[in-house]
Order: structure tokens, then sequence, then C-alpha cells
């Protein structure tokens, strides 16, 4: 095998598969990317057995043939590089020589043969979506996922494609987010939960673009496909909790205000609140809204008011701050709702601006039970 590739080019499209390498893989074969050339392309695999990343870049060569090359070696090199042409050489002794302006390297190769085949995704279903609008669903929904491993169904976003909608969910049971397109349909309803690990490397490869994302998925597998990159993952297994349950359909104590305020109000507040529970207490009357927290063992404690277009009955609720200003800090609005029905029930929070034709967006915070 003998190639020849710009390093810029190679570190680019190394950088796009990188994430899916484990650093402490129980197979060796896996500190590996494989390499495969053929008809002046080369197609570069990474794989943790559950994901696996390929993508397709152009070279120089006239040979076909494949090798197993060190990730995380060849990553730490091409990052040294000004751009340059780079020249591959397998030797015969299981070595692969690189050529650059500056000098030449070594590398011990592994057998192509050991590296595990892609799973195939048969009798699949197929949907088209824009690539921005899916790195903005994966954006809004997957902070809000939970790292419960005896709770699999919640460390992954829910994918539910219906025939005039798609909405994309994901809860830790203290929160939850519900990103739904109207603009987005399947020619068949269908659903599954996708990993975590996959969608934060498809939010990084599909940043900036307006093409379209080739989805097909069955009840095991899903596949990305984007331009010259093929991403395939094992979906996980199990029924995502009735999420439409708990989210309340009359609340009718609704505050207006204007998100970045609440946000930095929150923040310095809370820096007094009890670092076991994070507990703020809002308190609503009339266009007021007044923030407080107490931390009791160390005679702290903090009190803003906020001005506020609030209408509804006076009450006082309860939240974490933190899950309060994880959910504020993803949204993009300058003004959102907060919709609440009694102190007891969550808080249902919603953009009043920002959003694009045919995008909705529902975050809800569970309240915590307030000191006397």
């Amino acid at each position: 095998m003998k190639f020849i590739v710009s390093s810029g080019n190679l570190l680019k499209n190394v950088n796009l598969i990188n994430g899916v390498i484990n650093t402490n893989n129980t197979i060796p074969i896996l500190d590996n990317f494989l390499f495969e050339i053929s008809d002046n392309n080369l197609k570069i695999t990474g794989s943790d057995l559950e994901t696996t990343v390929t993508t397709t870049m152009e070279v120089e060569s006239a040979d076909s043939a494949k090798v197993a090359v060190p990730s995380r070696m060849l990553s730490d090199m091409l990052k040294t590089f000004p751009e340059q042409p780079l020249t591959f050489i397998q030797k015969e002794d299981g070595l692969m020589e690189i050529v650059s302006e500056q000098g030449n390297y070594q590398l011990a190769l592994e057998s192509a043969d050991e590296y595990p085949s892609a799973p195939e995704v048969d009798d699949a279903s197929t949907v088209s979506i824009q690539a921005g609008i899916l790195a903005e669903a994966i954006s809004n929904t997957l902070f809000a996922t939970g790292n419960d491993e005896l709770r699999p169904v919640m460390t992954g976003v829910f994918f539910q494609a219906g025939t005039d909608n798609f909405k994309f969910v994901a809860t830790d049971a203290h929160r939850l987010v519900k990103y739904t397109r109207t603009d987005l349909g399947a020619e068949e309803p269908a659903d599954y939960i996708m990993p975590k690990k996959p969608l934060n490397l498809l939010k990084n490869i599909l940043s900036g673009s307006n093409d379209d994302v080739k989805i097909e998925y069955n009840k095991i597998n899903t596949r990305f496909t984007f331009q010259n990159i093929v991403l395939i993952c094992r979906l996980i297994d199990g029924k995502y909790p009735s999420y439409d349950a708990v989210i309340p359909k009359e609340n009718p104590n609704v505050l207006t205000i204007n998100r970045n305020m609440f946000l930095t109000s929150l923040r310095r507040v809370s820096i007094f609140s009890n670092k076991a529970t994070n507990q703020v207490r809002l308190k609503l009357a009339g266009s007021l809204l007044t923030i407080n927290a107490e931390d009791l063992d160390f005679s702290s404690k903090a009190e803003e008011k906020l001005p506020c277009d609030y209408n509804g009955g006076d009450m006082q609720i309860g939240f974490n701050s933190k899950f309060l200003i994880e959910v504020l800090n993803n949204l993009n609005s300058d003004d959102i709702t907060l919709e609440m029905s009694e102190p007891s029930r969550a808080g249902i929070i919603k953009p009043v601006d920002g959003l694009v034709e045919g995008e909705e967006i529902l975050m809800l915070v569970m309240p915590v039970m307030l000191n006397a």
C-alpha cells in the first residue's frame, strides 16, 4: 500500500471520527483506525463495537489494500504538521513509513482482518432530515439525558417520527425536553432511542451544514449518511417512559420574563443555596418575582427581586437551581414563559421568541419541596 494525502485534509477527517475511539478498549484492535484504499479513495473507519463511523476522502494511489493504523499516534502526529503532502508506504515487515517535508516516521500496523465489520441495517425504514435541523434537535435535548445505567432508556434521546411531525425527547426524571418539528415527517410512524455517544459525534459532524442527512433504522441499529460520512450505531433496547403523562395540561399561573435577566439572577442567588439541594425559592405576586436561597448550615442567604409579567394567583415554588439554570442556558430566546399549576407539580418553560416556523420547544423542570 502506498498513497499520498494532504496532511490538513487527513487531520480533518481523522478528527471527525476520533471521538468514537474509547480510551480503555478491551479489544486492542479497536485502538486503531481501519484504512482501506481503492480507486484513489481512502476510507477511514473507527469503532467501539456499539458505534462505527467511516469517512471517505480522495488520495493519490494506484493500490487496493487495507491496514489497521494506531489512532492516537496518528492523530497526535497529524496535529503537529503544517499543510503539506504526506506519503504513506506500507512495508513488508508490518510497518507503515510516513514521509513528510520534515522527515520520516514509522508506525507499527495491525492486521486489518481482525477489525470488526460494521453491522448491516436490514429491512430499514428511511427518513431525510436537514443537517442543521438534526443538529439543533440534538443540542436542545442531549443535555437533559440521564446517566443512570440501571435505567438505560433514559440515557438516550427518544426519536419519535410521525407522519406529520418529528419529536425528540430527553429526560433524567428531574427535567424533560420535548423538541418538536411539525415541518418533518416519515412515511410510517416509528420510534427508537438513540445513545448519547453517537449523538455527540453527530452534533459535531453536522455543525454548520444545510445538507440532508439520510437516516435508516430498524429495531436494532440505525445508520446516518451525511456527505462523505456514515455513522452506524446500536439503538438502546427498551420502552421509553410515557413522557406526556408527566407534562401538566392545565397551568393557569404563567410567568413571562426576560430569559437572560432571570438566568443571571438565578446564577447569583444559587451561590448561597444549600450545596446538597441547590434549592431556590420563587415567590410570585403581581408583577414581581422574588428569588431567594439560603444555607442554614453556613448562615448564608440571598434574595433578588425582578420585574415580570405574571398572570395567576400568588404562589411560591421551589426548584433545584442547577436544573433550572441548565434549561434556561439551553434556550436562545430573549423571553421565556414559566407555566405552573401548583407548587408540587412540574413547571413548564417555553421560549416566547427565537423559533423558526415548524419548531416547538417545551422544557419541564420538576419542583423540590420547600422548607417551611
